[in-house]
């Protein structure tokens, strides 16, 4: 049978995942059994969420060591045993870290069939991240013509995205980034109001310049110093949605950080974690909205491509280093 190359997960970081949790093996490819569909792997997803499933066993998402590694791919139907699915077919779906997936129609997420879209972008601006971005600040963030939308990671493959839909919404967008090329990318690429580069510029001051009549919505990929600084700017009735907490190395033991509970209270604060899992019922339907939001150039992206298998045991600890200009993909 000809082989597999997969990426196994063997030990359980604590912190960030790096090269030596991971270990690239091949394998034979077993026959297909009924019920059963075999992907040809053309692209890997990259995500923050990763970390997370691997270093906490109790998590929503737990990966166990000496599984391959969890991930949404896209590829081809190479062989079918299922009625619904035909070689030749293009999904986007659970996959993993591998160059050909044998799997039950479960793992799939949706089957792509727009032609006049690039493949990659089903697990970016069109995938795991742009819908994150859509249903969060949607059904969570409520935003209004006029608010001030804050957005941490605003470079990034969800941040990004919250802020041009912000935009398309008729609200002022107010960015929070690391680097003067990412600053770069916020205006020039994404359309940012207002960048804040959080490593050169005093962050508390700078909100408040940037945020005269407060924040109204704060889209937070990070947790932290930086989340600390925007929630002291919060305005009355803001909504806080909680996506992610790229700053925090560890929370074993979890970090003692300023209390948020009385700024809540006096703003009567709204302050929600979301988890794109919870709402896979409207998943099609926002990926619609955003593919025609791509057609009419109204979405913008922006990719960060390594070619290879291989590249991917380091990729997540790049993202965690901010190496990345754009959703990090994986080309096989």
């Amino acid at each position: 049978m000809p082989e597999n190359e997969v990426i196994r997960v063997i030990s359980r970081p604590t912190g960030i995942p790096g090269t030596e949790h991971f270990q690239l093996e091949k394998q034979p490819l077993a026959e297909l059994q009924p019920g059963q569909i075999r992907v040809c792997n053309e692209w890997l997803s990259v995500d923050p969420a990763m970390r997370g499933w691997l270093a906490d066993a109790n998590n929503y998402a737990s990966v166990k060591v000496g599984e391959v590694m969890r991930s949404l791919c896209v590829g081809t139907v190479i062989e079918s045993t299922v009625s619904t699915y035909n070689k030749g077919d293009r999904l986007m779906g659970w996959f993993g870290w591998q160059t050909c997936a044998t799997v039950k129609p479960e793992a799939v997420v949706q089957k792509i069939t727009a032609t006049d879209l690039p493949p990659s972008l089903y697990l970016g601006v069109l995938g795991l991240n742009g819908i994150t971005a859509a249903t969060a600040l949607d059904k969570l963030g409520s935003p209004r013509q006029g608010d001030t939308v804050v957005v941490s990671t605003a470079a990034g493959g969800v941040g990004s995205c919250v802020g041009q839909l912000a935009k398309t919404m008729g609200c002022r967008t107010v960015g929070l980034t690391s680097s003067s090329e990412k600053v770069q990318a916020c205006y020039e690429a994404f359309g940012y109001d207002h960048v804040i580069n959080y490593k050169t510029d005093n962050i508390d001051q700078a909100i408040k310049a940037a945020c005269p009549d407060g924040v109204n919505v704060y889209f937070d990929n990070t947790s932290g110093s930086i989340s600390d600084s925007v929630m002291q700017h919060l305005a009355i009735g803001a909504r806080v949605i909680v996506c992610g907490t790229a700053s925090i190395p560890s929370w074993d033991p979890p970090p003692m950080g300023p209390r948020v509970n009385r700024i809540l209270l006096t703003r009567r604060a709204r302050m929600e974690g979301f988890i794109l899992f919870d709402h896979q019922d409207t998943y099609a339907s926002y990926v619609e909205k955003l593919e025609q939001l791509v057609r009419d150039k109204k979405l913008t992206y922006r990719e960060h491509i390594t070619d290879g298998l291989h590249t991917a045991t380091g990729a997540i600890a790049q993202l965690y280093r901010g190496e990345n200009l754009g959703k990090r993909l994986i080309r096989l």
